[in-house]
């Protein structure tokens, strides 16, 4: 019934009116308080790791307690400083991720593009701005260990790991194609290196909000929780090659028999069949999708596009503390016997030219001998 009113101008409703108006204002208040609730835990999840290095596994960027040691101490300081430092790094990069495509986006020459081989082979003022502030970050902290970074580096080769000296390797932006187009798959890699091999490994993805972390012996974590070892002899998965998602990288490689070894690689795996191919233009991004089992093989240095230290030396931890497999996809080193199977014992080095890592070993070794067309085991 319409309000009326009266002589003293009074207004009158209806009890019912009354009643509804009451629970829509008693809806709207909840709703405001869930809405702050929700924004305040974000915020304390992503605060977690600059605001205190407490190690504790409350907030999806801390420490996880399993990766810190309690009994001698042993690389608590290094990966504290490496979650922080991948984590300042990262919130470097979201203002371009961001404004990427709306009237705020950063221009091309602000970006402050410079090309290193090859028009697609480039680095960004945030490439050396983070570079920059990982670099400071360590050798504030430990300033007699050694720091290779991807653009401090530049074309040369980058210094063997030397056993007694340990050594970070940087990845400042992996990705940076896909960095500068506004891509999603991008992240900041920071591995730890002692005794002459990768120990210790970060990864942030600042658009997916993800922070990979692990340490030798002690697991693989995503955002706090441990990624799982699924199958029954330890490792990520145990899909067969015809259930698999196999990625590529093709990387740099533009000449006209790289480009014809490459495409006939994958023309053995589509013919062989396979859930499905994908290329996500960041290595180190594959390596730790390998690791979570979003990815269950991916492989790369069919002619001469591999990757470098700084595209491996994270990821490599990550992954095989989460059960997964990583060895040169060309075999240096007696990785392999005449049958193309896995030595055991066997370990993958950081600066080789090729690689091909999966989530099991059979999947490994099978996924090998497509891309290189070898024959079948004990043929």
């Amino acid at each position: 019934r319409p309000a009326t009113f009266t002589n003293s101008a009074m207004t009158k409703y209806h009890p019912t009116s009354s009643f509804v108006g009451s629970i829509i204002i008693y809806c709207a208040t909840a709703a405001i308080y869930v809405a702050s609730i929700k924004k305040r835990k974000n915020k304390e999840a992503f605060n977690t790791a600059t605001e205190g290095e407490s190690g504790g596994t409350t907030g999806a960027f801390d420490v996880p307690v399993g990766l810190l040691s309690r009994t001698d101490g042993k690389y608590n300081d290094e990966i504290k400083l490496a979650v922080k430092l991948a984590l300042e790094a990262g919130n470097n990069m979201t203002p371009h991720l961001q404004n990427k495509g709306t009237i705020n986006e950063i221009s091309q020459s602000t970006l402050g593009i410079s090309y290193k081989t090859t028009s697609s082979d480039f680095c960004t003022e945030i490439d050396l701005k983070n570079e920059t502030l990982v670099a400071n970050g360590i050798r504030a902290a430990f300033p007699s260990h050694v720091i290779i970074g991807e653009e401090s580096t530049g074309t040369a080769d980058p210094s063997p790991l030397a056993p007694d000296e340990p050594t970070w390797i940087i990845d400042p932006i992996d990705g940076t194609t896909n960095f500068a187009a506004g891509l999603p798959l991008t992240c900041v890699s920071i591995g730890f290196c002692e005794g002459g091999r990768p120990v210790l490994g970060v990864v942030f993805s600042p658009p997916t909000g993800e922070l990979y972390a692990a340490v030798e012996g002690r697991g693989a974590y995503r955002n706090g929780k441990r990624l799982v070892k699924s199958s029954g002899d330890g490792a990520v998965t145990d899909v067969s090659l015809s259930r698999a998602v196999v990625c590529f990288e093709f990387g740099y490689e533009c000449g006209e028999e790289g480009i014809e070894k490459m495409v006939a690689a994958v023309k053995r795996i589509l013919k062989h069949g396979c859930r499905c191919l994908r290329g996500l233009g960041s290595g180190v991004l594959d390596l730790c999708y390998v690791a979570s089992g979003r990815l269950d093989v991916v492989y790369a240095g069919v002619a001469g596009e591999g990757w470098k230290p700084w595209d491996y030396c994270a990821g490599m931890v990550i992954v095989e503390e989460a059960g997964g497999v990583i060895r040169s996809l060309q075999g240096q080193k007696e990785e392999f016997d005449d049958n193309g199977v896995i030595v055991p014992g066997s370990r993958f080095d950081i600066y080789s030219k090729s690689v091909i890592c999966g989530g099991n070993k059979k999947l490994l070794e099978d996924c090998r001998r497509l891309v290189l067309d070898l024959p079948p085991c004990g043929k």
